[in-house]
């Protein structure tokens, strides 16, 4: 489809912001490309989170990650998944008390690859291993991401309604924003935005 040109005089210069383009290119430029560059940064986030997720909790994911651990880098995990947990003088787990366990674990479970929902339900009616039942626990309820691609698609077929096919990029990125992060907006006082938006807005001066 080719593009349409707005009326000009014989020796007017056409501009590029002059050239008013196809539904399909707007669509294309505006809306298409920007959401799938959103995707693909969500897709990126998402990954280096799973990575920093491995990364604290991968000797729990499964028993053949914990029985190929020696020593050594047993007890370098256990110690550094202490401090992740950690939230100022406040420990969820002992380092060492959760390395002790571990090792234990490794040798007292039954042979086969087993994965951690397995190891929890072994373990949950025993007492001998409080800091490895906590450590799974929090592995298999911990929120990896927070999916930001699915969630803008759901919030833009709201959003972008056929009786609001004219809205431009700008309004539509910034909506999409507010009603993904609404809890945030829950805490913000609307009075001091309108009070202040008046204020700046407002033509009549007081002497």
């Amino acid at each position: 489809m080719c593009d349409l040109q707005k009326k000009k005089k014989f020796d007017e210069i056409i501009d590029d912001d002059d050239i008013v383009k196809s539904a399909e290119q707007s669509f294309r430029i505006d809306y298409f490309l920007f959401m799938i560059d959103q995707i693909i940064c969500s897709l990126r986030n998402r990954f280096e989170q799973f990575q920093v997720y491995a990364k604290n909790f991968g000797l729990l994911f499964n028993l053949k990650k914990l029985k190929a651990l020696n020593e050594d880098a047993l007890k370098y995990h256990s110690l550094n998944l202490e401090n992740v947990l950690k939230y100022n003088r406040f420990y969820d787990i002992d380092g060492l008390d959760l390395f002790s366990e571990l090792k234990v674990l490794r040798v007292i479970f039954p042979n086969g690859n087993r994965n951690s929902i397995e190891i929890l339900d072994y373990i949950k009616n025993i007492d001998s291993f409080p800091n490895a039942y906590i450590a799974y626990r929090i592995l298999l309820v911990i929120p990896v991401t927070v999916a930001l691609d699915e969630r803008s698609f759901s919030k833009l077929k709201l959003i972008k309604s056929y009786l609001r096919s004219t809205m431009l990029q700008e309004q539509l990125s910034g909506l999409t924003m507010l009603s993904i992060k609404h809890n945030l907006l829950d805490k913000v006082e609307y009075n001091d935005l309108i009070n202040k938006f008046a204020s700046q807005k407002a033509r009549k001066i007081n002497f």
